[in-house]
């Protein structure tokens, strides 16, 4: 299942705008600020789909019952760029466990590149809801290697994916290679080109530099 988020008018889009503009993300303090904003936003919508329970609370007039989540996710983040994702996220989910993949590009000699995960840091995972949080879904292959590192770490119950650009090729890739796990795919706007590098285009550019600075 994806869930567009982009597709209606709402505050969404406003931060969208301002991670795109080419003018406005020069300010690595504001770009990081409207992920965690965007994180937010992810949040409170993905919590409409989560379990709830009634708890019985005490004010200073009474007592009544009030529905509250019978159990937090796990957030998962791929670094470098889900890092202020992950923040947002967690500004809401506050008692969640936590998990963390590094996963980056690696070139090889002919032009191409590989994906290489180096390092997972995780919770079990077993039976538990899992939201995995990163800036750009582009060509897919990143965030499938992602899922089945952390699945490694035990199977959850549903997974829910955040991506807050995504290019039609990335969806589709998903869409086959994690066709029999119990998915929900989350993304902002979904962007028809993909250079030959594997940048989303339009896009918004390199989601991690822009946050942290260059890399080498």
């Amino acid at each position: 299942m994806v869930k567009l988020l982009g597709q209606n008018n709402s505050l969404f889009n406003q931060f969208l705008y301002e991670l795109r503009d080419a003018q406005i993300q020069k300010e690595p303090m504001r770009f990081r600020r409207n992920l965690e904003r965007i994180g937010e936003v992810f949040a409170y919508e993905v919590s409409k789909e989560l379990q709830w329970t009634a708890k019985e609370v005490t004010t200073p007039l009474g007592t009544l019952d009030i529905k509250i989540l019978k159990d937090y996710p796990v957030i998962a983040s791929i670094l470098r760029a889900g890092l202020p994702i992950h923040h947002g996220i967690l500004n809401y989910f506050d008692k969640a466990e936590n998990a963390f993949v590094s996963a980056y590009r690696k070139p090889n000699r002919v032009g191409k590149f590989s994906i290489q995960v180096e390092y997972t840091s995780s919770p079990d995972l077993t039976g538990k809801t899992l939201i995995i949080a990163d800036a750009m879904l582009a060509t897919g292959s990143s965030m499938y290697l992602t899922y089945k590192e952390l699945a490694s770490h035990g199977q959850p119950k549903h997974t829910h994916i955040f991506a807050i650009l995504a290019s039609v090729e990335g969806v589709e890739y998903i869409q086959k290679h994690l066709k029999n796990a119990k998915i929900t795919l989350w993304v902002g706007a979904i962007d028809d080109e993909l250079t030959a590098e594997a940048y989303i285009v339009p896009g918004l550019g390199d989601a991690g530099d822009l946050a942290y600075g260059s890399k080498i």
